[in-house]
């Protein structure tokens, strides 16, 4: 039994349909990123008998030891085995940026003040941390 309290809006329906669709697609990037990474089909960064011996460090140190970028440097070695993993991570972590984006016109049309104001919060917040802007401690 469905009554117009329980219904999904058009903008919940909207934002369900690319998080859902958009999770498949991220995981099977990572599957695939990940296949690639362990059959050695792409050459990592970080060789896996070097990454064995320094498991056990601090990650700040760890990037020091092996020289390995910081922050969104890691897209110049993407094609690396080991860093390519991160492009389904970086995939799955923006999602929530083009749901929003995508049911913005929906509230701005149904003139939903208060949502459209916390969406282009939202969208703002999570790309000015994305950006390094937004920061907490390290580099």
């Amino acid at each position: 039994m469905t009554n117009e309290k329980t219904k999904a809006t058009e903008e919940q329906l909207l934002y369900a349909k690319i998080l859902s669709y958009g999770t498949w697609i991220g995981l099977a990037t990572m599957v695939t990123t990940f296949f690639l990474y362990v059959t050695g089909i792409l050459a990592p960064v970080v060789p896996m008998d070097r990454l064995q011996t320094c498991w056990s460090m601090k990650a700040k140190d760890f990037m020091h030891e092996l020289g390995l970028p910081h922050g969104w440097n890691w897209v110049s070695l993407a094609g690396h085995g080991d860093y390519l993993n991160y492009v389904g991570i970086v995939f799955l972590s923006g999602l929530t940026v083009v749901c929003y984006l995508a049911i913005l016109p929906i509230l701005i049309r149904k003139k939903e003040t208060p949502y459209v104001i916390i969406a282009i919060l939202e969208v703002l917040v999570l790309v000015l941390a994305a950006s390094g802007i937004l920061k907490v401690g390290g580099h």
